[in-house]
């Protein structure tokens, strides 16, 4: 028996949602430090996702998946962020959203509008989990109104 008898393989679905998670984490850099999708993500696949970073092992991720987001929120932005300033309340601007805050909706977005092969519940889920690792306030509760509302929008109401 080897050494690694007691690890046992990332699964297909925590693969992708270490992906998603570090799709937040490249968009919200993109967004603070203008830094352009090429290289951001040329340094999440050469560097983070499945690396030791500052002492801090990043999980084994879907790289494909991570691309897929971060170069489709970057290419279909004209349509995702009128998605979410439709589904925000009182009229509120994306620019006065928390930068995180507005990383995970474009991430949730983008799925929504692009994945048709993920359920709903899946992808709202997965970025309300995403939502509580950054915040202790109401912002996952934000996180899930506005990703239901896009998945209203842009898929119909959730059949019982």
């Amino acid at each position: 028996m080897g050494t690694d008898e007691n690890q046992q393989p990332v699964k297909t679905a925590n693969q992708r949602g270490a992906a998603r998670l570090a799709a937040v984490q490249a968009l919200y850099q993109m967004d603070i430090g203008g830094t352009g999708v090429l290289e951001v993500v040329a340094e999440y696949e050469a560097h983070r996702l499945g690396q030791e970073v500052d002492g801090d092992t990043y999980l084994k991720a879907d790289a494909s998946w991570f691309r897929s987001i971060v170069s489709g929120v970057v290419r279909d932005q004209t349509k995702i962020d009128p998605l979410i300033r439709q589904a925000l309340q009182d009229d509120w601007p994306l620019s006065r959203i928390d930068s995180t805050v507005r990383a995970i909706l474009r991430a949730g977005a983008f799925e929504l509008l692009e994945r048709k092969d993920v359920p709903v519940p899946v992808i709202v889920t997965e970025y309300v989990e995403i939502a509580h690792a950054f915040f202790e306030g109401d912002e996952p509760k934000l996180v899930n109104a506005v990703l239901d509302r896009i998945a209203k929008l842009v898929r119909g109401p959730a059949k019982k």
